[in-house]
């Protein structure tokens, strides 16, 4: 039986289920809607697809790098037990390693590119690994860095991969050097890399904040602008990497320590998983029976 547009508009509004999933679901029972329904069903395509609303803060970055190309992933789950499991810690790998090897422009794009030889799709696996763990995942956001011979990458995961940090040291191949400054960006967690990146916006914001606090302590005008520009400048050593003290040896800054390899950093990327995002509130008896019972 012909399959057409109409049916698989039809099944997918049913199950909600992929697209190319429902023609597939159709084609292999000849047309039939329920039994394609069941064919989903029985693949756990569609109990994955209603999953689909479910909130998902938790889950692990992770850092994969190939020649002179690495990717930052962060992949998002229900819970944090499913981080720890096996199907979960290959799919974080499979991702990192498509994404290095590929290069999308995005995560859409990522999503409808072939993951293996039998072109299945990197969201069509996603869906797979859903269906049999049983909890809402979703690949959130990546970064992809390059780097010359000349350079070495900075990796770190904390925790197991609850933060994640990436940079390039840039004229220099010290591995134990970058991932000392990648630690240092997931424990500190600067918001630029030197204080040329921070908007004119939030520097005047800033501004007049501090102006405001100034006047309300009863400093007397005349110096209130100096020392506004005093706490302007701690602010920005606060928030930018190269002038925080470093982590490892707070007698030095970052931008001292990276100097003293004949290096420089010229950017970074940190996720913290779930920042951002809405956290499910549930109590740690009912997280346990609830795996339990799966």
């Amino acid at each position: 039986m012909a399959i057409n547009a109409k049916m698989v508009k039809e099944l997918r509004e049913l199950t909600g289920a992929g697209m190319m999933d429902c023609k597939k679901a159709l084609t292999e029972t000849d047309g039939d809607m329920e039994e394609a329904q069941n064919w989903l069903r029985e693949k756990g395509i569609s109990k994955a697809a209603k999953k689909a609303d479910r909130i998902a803060a938790e889950g692990s970055a992770y850092i994969a790098t190939s020649g002179n190309t690495a990717a930052l992933i962060e992949v998002n789950c229900e819970t944090d037990f499913v981080v720890k499991n096996e199907q979960f810690q290959t799919l974080l790998q499979e991702l990192a390693n498509h994404i290095v090897s590929q290069k999308p422009a995005d995560v859409e794009t990522a999503l409808e590119q072939p993951l293996n030889g039998d072109g299945q799709k990197l969201g069509d696996y996603i869906t797979d690994v859903i269906a049999k763990i049983g909890e809402k995942i979703s690949l959130r956001r990546f970064v992809i860095k390059e780097k010359t011979d000349n350079d070495a990458f900075g990796a770190y995961l904390h925790m197991g991969g609850s933060i994640g940090a990436l940079t390039v040291l840039e004229g220099s191949t010290d591995e134990a050097a970058a991932k000392d400054v990648a630690m240092h960006i997931a424990a500190v967690n600067p918001r630029y890399t030197s204080r040329d990146e921070v908007p004119e916006e939030e520097l005047n914001a800033e501004r007049e904040t501090l102006k405001t606090q100034a006047l309300n302590e009863g400093k007397p005008e005349n110096i209130v602008e100096k020392m506004v520009e005093g706490r302007l400048n701690k602010f920005l050593q606060e928030i930018c990497l190269l002038e925080q003290d470093f982590v490892k040896d707070p007698d030095q800054k970052v931008k001292q320590f990276v100097e003293s390899k004949g290096a420089k950093v010229t950017n970074f990327t940190r996720f913290g998983v779930g920042e951002g995002m809405e956290k499910r509130e549930e109590n740690f008896a009912d997280e346990v029976m609830s795996q339990v019972k799966k």
